[in-house]
């Protein structure tokens, strides 16, 4: 009987152990079956952030990221004028044109009513008497004269200037004697002086 129980026992383990075995071939063999892991959902991702930019970089670029509305304004059509407009406006221009009147220089309105010259100084001066008339309706002053020599024949010899610092009053004239021109030739014999310029007193 002793023997019936051990044999028993022994082949109850013995099957429990190839039990086990496939059991652990079984798992093993179903292991290898299953699919490996995916690489995607092991991998990290690395977040590379930017690099950094200096403030003037910074509004720069989001000057440039962030589009910017500008309004645009509506066109209109300029309304082409009427005949009607055209003509009543027409009137209105032509009366704007007033004459322009242009001020005449004070040296126009004077003249030499008479004149001579006379030597001095040796015969080397030529003294100057003459008679300015002022026509202006106001007065000048600092009359410039040209005076021209020239010879018997009337060969020209020389010019000479004088400015006369005095004011003749509005229509009225004035004589002025010996005026000392300047030298001139020996051989002058000829003179005849004219206004170059005068200003307004």
């Amino acid at each position: 009987m002793a023997m019936g129980i051990g044999r028993w026992s022994f082949r109850g383990l013995g099957a429990k152990l190839v039990l086990l075995a496939v059991l652990a071939i079984v798992g093993f063999a179903g292991w290898l079956l299953l699919p490996n892991p995916s690489d995607a959902d092991n991998k990290t991702v690395a977040v590379v952030s930017p690099p950094l930019t200096s403030a003037q970089d910074v509004v720069w670029l989001e000057k440039a990221t962030v589009p910017t509305e500008q309004p645009v304004a509506p066109v209109e059509q300029a309304a082409a004028p009427s005949d009607d407009t055209v003509d009543d406006e027409a009137p209105a221009a032509a009366s704007t044109n007033e004459p322009f009147t242009v001020e005449r220089d004070p040296v126009d309105g004077m003249k030499i009513s008479r004149q001579f010259w006379r030597r001095g100084g040796l015969g080397s001066k030529a003294l100057v008497t003459l008679t300015l008339r002022n026509s202006n309706r106001y007065a000048v002053k600092d009359i410039e004269i040209a005076c021209a020599f020239a010879r018997a024949d009337g060969t020209h010899l020389t010019d000479r200037r004088r400015v006369i610092s005095d004011t003749i009053n509005m229509k009225s004239r004035k004589t002025y004697a010996g005026v000392l021109v300047g030298f001139v030739n020996i051989n002058a014999n000829k003179a005849k002086c004219s206004l170059v310029t005068a200003s307004r007193a």
